[in-house]
């Protein structure tokens, strides 16, 4: 019953949110409480020292409060040589951001419709792992909590190299072919079988018997395939019809390369696959592989775009009378897992340190401030995003900070994205 009750509810709230979109607006800050001089001056130091000190050579960041847009600015350029300004709509390579706005919202729907169970062993919907000791009987809670004991990562370049780091011709080939339609990049075209090794290699892989939080994105890059199963549906279709366009966030999506010309922010000088610039595609090598299309990385998209979706988990699922997710399921999601295992993690989403309320500025994870309610993900390209339903603020950082090589750390060693979350706690104006 309760599925129906969703799904109709769901139904009647369609035809009015349809007629409005886009329902972002922005107001001034002092609208909602807080100190705009305090925000802009803070903010702008924070972000122009990251950039004198070459943690990234341009930023964007748009904050939320009460689901209107307080702060949305753009900072320096797309490279160092100061060529192309950053500008508002440029669309950012979200990296593991990818995690929590592209399978995770379809698996989350597809738990309301019952067609997943949090709590079944995961082997009852991916068939491989019932032959395997260590993972027939993994639940899927475990997995997206970080919880399982799976392997962090496997890097599948190494199975497209030879020793010398030449290209294996059985895997990538220059032009495209029946057997060889998935693009990684320009003039790389991959293998249509080699998911199915990634798969393979992802099922035989070794989990450990300490139950403890270790971080996996293995299962992530299942994900897409599983989602197609249970649905239906591709797996960019599903997200582009059950999310994307409802919401209005029609930048959000992969390979847009591929798809159009708009201004995509460059990320690394790939000296080992590629050998160029990466500009409109996946910088994640294991997404690239798979086509651009993944769960771990591959998704696009300007901040004001993803802003729309995250409002969404931040009103429970819902926006305006149109209930995406129902609230029980997204309060599931967004709740500490395992806090008696020191694992701070929700399901698929980032939460705080635990006592994060506790920690000076520079040992937080995120703002001190930030309730333990709130949850988000980071991004290896210099990406960060935070939801706190109990302030109604949401905060988005883009930034490339791999360019032009992922050594560059200073993003990290500055602090810079605690540091601007905090500010806008901080910039309350007394009373409010």
């Amino acid at each position: 019953m309760k599925n129906i009750a969703f799904l109709f509810a769901s139904f009647l709230g369609w035809s009015c949110f349809s007629q409005n979109v886009d329902h972002l607006t922005k107001v001034h800050p002092s609208e909602m409480g807080l100190d705009s001089i305090v925000i802009h001056t803070k903010a702008d130091s924070i972000i122009t020292h990251g950039i004198k000190e070459q943690a990234f050579p341009g930023a964007q960041l748009l904050v939320t409060k009460k689901g209107r847009i307080v702060f949305h600015k753009a900072y320096g350029f797309h490279t160092y040589d100061s060529l192309q300004p950053v500008s508002l709509s440029d669309r950012y390579d979200l990296a593991s951001v990818t995690k929590i706005t592209a399978p995770l919202p379809a698996l989350m729907q597809l738990v309301d419709e019952g067609k997943l169970n949090l709590d079944l062993p995961f082997s009852t919907y991916w068939k491989p792992w019932r032959k395997q000791k260590d993972k027939k009987d993994l639940t899927l809670r475990e997995i997206l909590a970080h919880q399982a004991g799976l392997h962090p990562y496997i890097v599948f370049l190494n199975k497209i190299r030879t020793k010398k780091g030449k290209l294996k011709r059985r895997f990538i080939r220059k032009t495209p072919s029946k057997r060889f339609q998935k693009q990684a990049y320009e003039k790389l075209y991959v293998k249509n079988r080699f998911e199915r090794k990634v798969w393979r290699t992802i099922n035989r892989s070794k989990v450990s018997q300490d139950k403890k939080y270790q971080y996996s994105g293995l299962a992530f890059l299942i994900f897409p395939k599983l989602i197609e199963q249970l649905s239906g549906q591709g797996y960019p279709s599903y997200l582009k019809e059950n999310f994307y366009d409802p919401l209005g966030a029609k930048t959000l999506g992969f390979n847009p390369k591929k798809n159009d010309a708009a201004p995509i922010i460059p990320t690394e000088m790939d000296t080992i696959f590629r050998h160029t610039l990466t500009q409109g595609w996946v910088h994640d090598e294991n997404a690239a592989l798979l086509g651009g299309v993944s769960g771990n990385a591959g998704l696009f998209g300007n901040a004001r775009d993803l802003a729309k979706l995250l409002l969404l988990y931040q009103n429970y699922g819902q926006v305006n009378d149109k209930i995406f997710i129902s609230s029980h399921t997204v309060r599931e999601f967004i709740k500490v897992q395992y806090p008696e295992n020191e694992n701070r993690r929700g399901l698929g989403f980032d939460k705080p340190f635990l006592g994060n309320d506790t920690l000076a500025l520079k040992d937080a994870y995120p703002a001190p401030l930030a309730s333990p309610e709130s949850f988000g993900h980071s991004g290896f390209t210099g990406t960060f995003v935070w939801v706190d339903p109990k302030y109604q603020l949401v905060f988005i950082f883009l930034s490339n900070r791999v360019h032009p090589y992922r050594s560059h750390r200073n993003l990290y060693e500055l602090n810079i994205r605690t540091a601007l979350h905090q500010v806008f706690y901080e910039a309350k104006i007394e009373g409010n």
